[in-house]
């Protein structure tokens, strides 16, 4: 299994920024994937979470209404769109592949991960 995540920088606050993540090494389709992040000095968090077929999506209530997760199973990748971005949101970004089809909260593999700063 290989995560690979891509599309972080540093942006203004009320910016926008798209990450992606291209999996490898598995069926894609198959399994619910989620985006993580860890800001220094705190723990990994689960930001946004979608099923395998992409009909399910959950977010923490901290980004709901300015992230979006998708995903594209025909390219076997994973997109998080940051929009309305806050310091608060500056983090290492990471990609998780879920232990089956359904959203969960448990996840196997993680990729190595992307900054995102957001300052003024």
């Amino acid at each position: 299994v290989q995560l690979v995540e891509s599309g972080g920088g540093s942006v203004q606050p009320g910016g926008s920024l798209r990450l992606s993540c291209i999996a490898s090494g598995f069926t894609f389709s198959n399994y619910a994937m989620s985006w993580y992040r860890q800001a220094p000095g705190k723990e990994r968090e689960l930001v946004a979470a979608i099923s395998g077929g992409g009909g399910t999506t959950q977010y923490v209530d901290s980004v709901k209404g300015r992230f979006t997760i998708s995903r594209d199973n025909t390219k076997n990748t994973l997109t998080l769109r940051l929009d309305n971005l806050k310091p608060e949101d500056t983090a290492v970004y990471s990609c998780a592949k879920g232990t089956g089809f359904a959203v969960t909260r448990r996840y196997d593999y993680w990729g190595q991960g992307t900054q995102v700063t957001v300052s003024s």
